[in-house]
C-alpha cells in the first residue's frame, strides 16, 4: 500500500489536507500484493492531531454511530460499540481502544496518547491502536484558551480547572498515516528516530 500525503495551503483552522492513498485491488487477503496489481487512487480527507508535542496525521475510516459517521463521511460500523469496556474497568482488563481528545469548542488539533513510530511494519510502539475512544475535551467560559500539545498538558489544564474531560461511547477507526517529519505509510524512513521526527 502506497500513501502519499500532501498539505493544501488552507488554513490550520480547517484542519484537513487531500490525501492520496492508493490501494492495490484484487487481493485474496491483507497479507501481500501480486507484483501485476493494478493500482488504484482514491483521496481522502487528513486530520492532524499532537502527540507529545509532535505533530500526526490520520484518516477517519470508520465510526461506530450514526450520526457521527455521517459527519465524518466514514463508514457506519456499529459492532465496533463491541470493544467497548464495561463501566467501571474491571482492573487488568485489555482493550485493544486507545483514547482521542476531541475539542468540542476551538479550532484545535486532537490530542492522542499514542502513535505508531516509526510508522509501518518496524513500528516500535506497542500501546497504539487506531481504534479509539472519543473524549470531548471543552475549554470553561472565560478561560484564555491555548494549543494543548500532549496528553500530559492536557491533564495539567484540567487540574487547573481549565477544561473539562468527558468520556463518549463513541469508537472511530482512524490510522495514523503521516508524522509531521514527512514518513508516511508506503513511503517510510524506517531507520529514523524520535528526534528526526
Amino acid at each position: 500500500m502506497h500513501l502519499i500525503a500532501k498539505r493544501s495551503g488552507r488554513s490550520p483552522g480547517d484542519f484537513i489536507a487531500p490525501l492520496i492513498l492508493t490501494l492495490c485491488l484484487g487481493l485474496a487477503g491483507c497479507a501481500g500484493l501480486p507484483s501485476n496489481t493494478a493500482e488504484k487512487t482514491v483521496t481522502l480527507p487528513i486530520f492532524p492531531g499532537w502527540y507529545e508535542d509532535k505533530l500526526v496525521y490520520y484518516i477517519t475510516t470508520d465510526a461506530s454511530e450514526l450520526a457521527a459517521a455521517e459527519k465524518m463521511q466514514a463508514n457506519y460500523a456499529p459492532r465496533l460499540r463491541d470493544a467497548l469496556p464495561p463501566r467501571p474497568r474491571p482492573p487488568g482488563l485489555k482493550s485493544a481502544l486507545e483514547r482521542i481528545y476531541v475539542f468540542t469548542n476551538s479550532e484545535q488539533a486532537s490530542v492522542l496518547p499514542s502513535s505508531a513510530f516509526p510508522l509501518g511494519p518496524t513500528s516500535k510502539n506497542t500501546q497504539y491502536s487506531p481504534l479509539w475512544l472519543i473524549y470531548d475535551v471543552t475549554w470553561k467560559a472565560g478561560v484564555e484558551k491555548s494549543e494543548i500539545r500532549s496528553e500530559e498538558a492536557l491533564f495539567q489544564a484540567q487540574d487547573a480547572g481549565r477544561l473539562t474531560i468527558q468520556r463518549t461511547d463513541l469508537i472511530v477507526n482512524c490510522p495514523i498515516v503521516k508524522l509531521g517529519n514527512g514518513d508516511t505509510l508506503g513511503s517510510l524512513n524506517n531507520n529514523a528516530t524520535v528526534e528526526d521526527w
